[in-house]
Order: structure tokens, then sequence, then C-alpha cells
């Protein structure tokens, strides 16, 4: 204070006495500017951490799986020829039936009529044949000795071998009368067991015109066929007398086998998939698996012991480029893998082995174990995650 008058303190004397009664605060927010400015400096260097999947040893096998309907090798279906009212069933489902062995029978007075009837006409025209050779016998001679013309006596020639003819159109409607009134009798054509009953005592069957079916016979039930569907992706893996295995919903815990016995050459299309049928032969001498079970049907097609594998993502990448820094054009995913062995990062060739549908088996001879496939970094960006691709079956 000079002459009365208060001196006003400067202004950096006043700055100063402003931070160091926020010193606090300050350091804080300085602290954080700091730090922000760190994160978001160009110039720092960071270091790439590579996102790896691991390479294993352990078995690896290559199947085709399909499923199929247990059917027996040959199904006969039994039907009428002869329209009628079933009078008697012998047989039930499940009944084991010889050759020749009574089905069922057909109520046959109607058949029997047609039978009796077709006699009477047939001894009709026996008594006309018989008359119209004696009247040809007759005219032969008085045409031999003048009496009658010659028309006269072809005439009576004509009528007699039209008697003949009668005659046979009357044996063969009577022939075939009884025929069918065997056929109202119904028998087995093969020894086998009834799968199927499809009438009842008393339903009229009517063959007028198509044959209805009767019953359904299993020829032989100790052999069973499984038909299955298969890709054309993987027909080219089956082949005839090729062995599989298959099990049922019933044995959970058996497992059938059986063998490829036919591959059918017909293909069809189901949802857009081009398929073709698979015949395998099963032994069924136990009689344990029953026509219709549903068969989830695998064949091996390949099989490795204690191979060297990974997981197929591990094998996606089309390409090292934006991945690894400096690699020849030589070296591409299809011949290399980009492999990280402890801090390096060696690449090293191979070749595809078996496939399945999670795993591939890797063959070269420069694996070492702990390795890994390098499939790409943190922080990787869209475009660079394009570069990975389908796996090559």
């Amino acid at each position: 204070m000079e002459n009365g008058v208060i001196e006003k303190p400067s202004f950096l004397k006043r700055l100063w006495n402003w931070i160091w009664r926020n010193k606090w605060w300050i350091g804080i927010l300085v602290i954080i500017l700091v730090l922000f400015c760190w994160w978001l400096c160009p110039g720092k260097s960071k270091k790439k951490e590579y996102i790896t999947i691991d390479i294993t040893r352990g078995d690896i096998t290559q199947s085709v799986t399909a499923t199929g309907e247990i059917q027996p090798v040959n199904t006969i279906n039994v039907g009428s020829q002869v329209s009628g009212t079933i009078e008697n069933i012998f047989v039930d489902y499940n009944s084991h039936v010889k050759k020749g062995d009574i089905l069922l029978t057909i109520e046959p007075s109607v058949l029997q009529s047609t039978v009796d009837e077709s006699l009477a006409t047939l001894d009709s025209m026996k008594s006309e044949l018989k008359y119209a050779q004696s009247e040809y016998n007759r005219n032969k001679s008085l045409y031999k000795d003048g009496f009658i013309s010659r028309a006269e006596m072809e005439k009576s020639q004509t009528q007699y071998e039209q008697a003949q003819q009668a005659v046979n159109k009357a044996q063969y409607a009577y022939e075939r009368a009884v025929t069918n009134l065997g056929y109202a009798t119904i028998t087995s054509p093969v020894d086998g067991t009834v799968i199927s009953r499809k009438v009842d005592k008393g339903q009229t069957v009517a063959a007028s015109f198509q044959t209805p079916d009767l019953f359904e016979i299993a020829e032989d039930l100790s052999k069973m066929q499984i038909e299955t569907a298969v890709s054309e992706a993987d027909i080219g893996m089956i082949k005839d007398g090729q062995p599989v295995t298959f099990t049922v919903d019933a044995y959970p815990n058996m497992v059938f086998k059986g063998n490829v016995q036919q591959i059918r050459l017909s293909p069809t299309t189901v949802s857009n998939v081009v398929v073709y049928t698979v015949v395998i032969d099963v032994d069924n001498s136990d009689l344990k698996l029953m026509p219709g079970m549903t068969a989830f049907v695998t064949a091996v097609v390949a099989n490795t012991k204690d191979a060297w594998k990974t997981k197929n993502s591990g094998l996606l990448i089309r390409s090292f480029k934006n991945i690894i820094d400096n690699v020849s054009e030589d070296i591409t995913p299809r011949t290399h893998l980009a492999v990280k062995r402890d801090k390096d990062i060696v690449f090293i060739p191979y070749k595809r082995g078996i496939t399945t549908p999670t795993e591939t088996q890797i063959i070269s001879d420069e694996l070492k174990a702990g390795d890994k496939i390098i499939v790409g970094f943190t922080g990787q960006t869209t475009s660079n995650k394009n570069e990975m691709r389908r796996p090559r079956m």
C-alpha cells in the first residue's frame, strides 16, 4: 500500500494463486489428457497378437452316413384274379406258410354256376357236332352216287366244320370257367411269413379293373435289405461289396453289419440334391430286425491312426496378405501353413488328407508338437477377414 492506495496483485500472481488452490483437480485433468493423447498417438507401436488354432495328433475317420428303411429281400403281394365275397381266411399276421398252403377262399357259387353253364353249352355243341358229322358223311355218299349236287355236299361240309369250331370254343369257355373256380381258393406262391393281411372275412373282392392285394408275404426274414439315399457328393466313395455298419432305434446299444450289394444308376432329386439308391444286404439270422425299421447307416471310407489334424476352420485362409508381413509369392495357403512355433513364425509345406465335417488331416514331415496355425490377428479389419474361404473337400 502506498499513499493510501491498495496495490492489486499482478496477473501472474493471481494465476499462480488459482492454480495452487486447484492443484489436485488440475493434476488429475493433466493425467487424463496425457493418457488420452498416448492412446490416440498414431506413432505408437502395437505388437500383433495372432489368432491361432491348435494342431493335434489323433485318429481320424472319413465316413459317409445315410438313413434307409429295412425291408425283406423278396416280398410278394398275393392278390385275386376273380371277384366275390371272402368266405374263409386261414392265416393271419406273422403266420408261417408253405408254398401251396391255402390262405383264403372266395364264395364259389357264382363261379360254380358259370362252370355248370359252360359245361351244358359244351355238351350241346358236341350234340350238334355229332349231327353235322352224320349229315356230312351221308351227303358225301349221295354226292358220290350222283344224287345231290356238289353245292349241297360242300354246304354240309361247312356246317360240320363250324360245329367242330363251336365245340372247341365251348371247350375253352368251360376250361376257363373251371380255372376261375380254382382261383376262388387263394394259395401261397412261396414259403414265407405273412407280414400284412389287407382283407377280412365277408369283404367283397372286386377284380374287374385291377388285381386287389390280399396278403403281403416276406419270403425269408433271415435276409434283409436296406435302401439308402446317398448324395452325389458322396456316391463316388461307395463301392460294391463295401462293409457298412448301422444302428436302429429299437437296439440303441447294438451295432449291426452289412455289405453294399448294389448302387443303382437311376438318380432322383430330393430338395434340389441329386441322390442315388444304395442297396445294403443284411444278415438277420437272429430275426431282431423287423421290416420297416429305420437304419442309420455309416460307411467308413478311410481312417488313419495317430495323424496330424486340425479343425477345418484352421484351413480357411485364402491369402497371407495383410496377416503376415514379407511373405514370398511362392508361399500360399494351398501349399503352406503359417505356423506359430514358440515365438517364431514358420511356413511349412503340407498336403490335405482325410477330411471330416469337423477335422482335416495334415500331411507334413515338418510339424512339431505344440505348433499352432495362424488364421488372423486381433483387431483384424473386415477386408482382411474376407480373405477366408471354405475348405476344399
